[in-house]
């Protein structure tokens, strides 16, 4: 009997903002924050994941609570691989199963060859048989059904917690692309600068992301005409030093969000810039593909329509493109050196 038929495939989405693991045959069996809590003095695992993130901005001083990934790339090594540890062992029970696993892990273009050793080492550690580091925008594209094999080019963007991945794919390979380290965390931090800046109100990352979630928004034709486009904040008033309460609008997020997205707007022109003519024209006939968290942002898809001149389309499902692109890029084990450039694994 083929030993092949006794690997298993595994693609993981280690995002700055959530972690997504792909089980061949199951599809995507864990989504979880990429946050842990350990404690202080015992340096004991306290949370991950949903829980974790609930206790950031309530925890007491002896409880740690870390986004141990920032811009997506590692910033802590040792709670990262605390964290994927309790991931992999929640999405997959049986220990003896790593010893006969190969993972698939996506990672932003834009990051450097010690930071995809450092996601390499991380997986290695778990005793995985092979791994392979893909960037994330091959993955997005893999996963939101793009021909990436085909001569024509296509084209994605992948809007995470901390970069924005976007890239023009052809014959299997990136011909091109662009990676700012610019996503929903720079658009969280927009909205608490805006709330400090106009309300003199001081909120958290949770709030700004629920402002954002909800209400938020890129241009002025965003919201149909009978949505709600108003919430309340609270949050602290920096004048009294008392919890306060404040309405604001969709348009409050338009103006917070004006930096970021044009720096999303500007990588996307400057990818599409890049691009050889044939390659051009054939972005032109069949348009770009948005894929991650930030695709979900009201308008976007529009305004990059309306400054680029192309068809702008929100993949089917966006948030788990990356994971479902690495997991799928296993069902032959040519095609994923290719899809990794054919690198030396580390």
């Amino acid at each position: 009997m083929c030993l092949s038929l006794f690997v298993n495939d595994v693609g993981i989405d280690l995002g700055t903002a959530n972690t997504l693991i792909y089980f061949k045959g199951k599809g995507i069996i864990l989504d979880e924050p990429s946050v842990i809590a350990v404690d202080d003095h015992t340096k004991a695992v306290v949370a991950t994941g949903r829980e974790a993130k609930e206790m950031i901005g309530r925890a007491p001083s002896n409880i740690k609570v870390v986004r141990p990934l920032q811009d997506g790339v590692i910033s802590d090594f040792g709670m990262t691989q605390a964290m994927l540890k309790v991931f992999l062992e929640k999405a997959i029970p049986s220990k003896s199963i790593f010893s006969r696993t190969r993972i698939v892990v996506g990672v932003p273009s834009g990051v450097t060859e010690v930071e995809k050793r450092a996601v390499h080492e991380v997986v290695r550690q778990m005793g995985a048989k092979d791994i392979f580091i893909m960037d994330e925008p091959m993955a997005a594209a893999i996963g939101s059904g793009l021909q990436v094999d085909n001569p024509r080019g296509c084209m994605v963007a992948d809007i995470g917690g901390g970069t924005s991945d976007i890239a023009i794919i052809s014959l299997g390979g990136i011909v091109t692309s662009t990676s700012p380290r610019v996503g929903g965390d720079k658009m969280d931090e927009a909205i608490i600068l805006y709330m400090r800046k106009n309300y003199n109100l001081l909120i958290g990352e949770k709030t700004a992301e629920d402002v954002k979630i909800k209400i938020g928004c890129v241009s002025h034709n965003a919201f149909d005409e009978n949505e709600k486009m108003e919430m309340d904040v609270k949050g602290r008033d920096l004048i009294s030093g008392l919890p306060k309460t404040i309405r604001i609008g969709s348009i409050d997020t338009m103006k917070a969000l004006e930096e970021p997205v044009e720096t999303i707007v500007e990588a996307v022109r400057t990818t599409l810039e890049k691009a050889p003519p044939e390659i051009s024209s054939d972005i032109l006939n069949c348009g770009m593909v948005l894929t991650g968290g930030g695709a979900l942002l009201r308008g976007l898809d529009k305004l990059l329509a309306q400054e680029t001149g192309m068809l702008v389309i929100v993949a089917e499902k966006p948030l788990e493109a990356v994971a479902l692109g690495t997991g799928m890029s296993l069902a032959s084990i040519e095609r994923i050196r290719k899809y990794v450039n054919n690198r030396k694994q580390f």
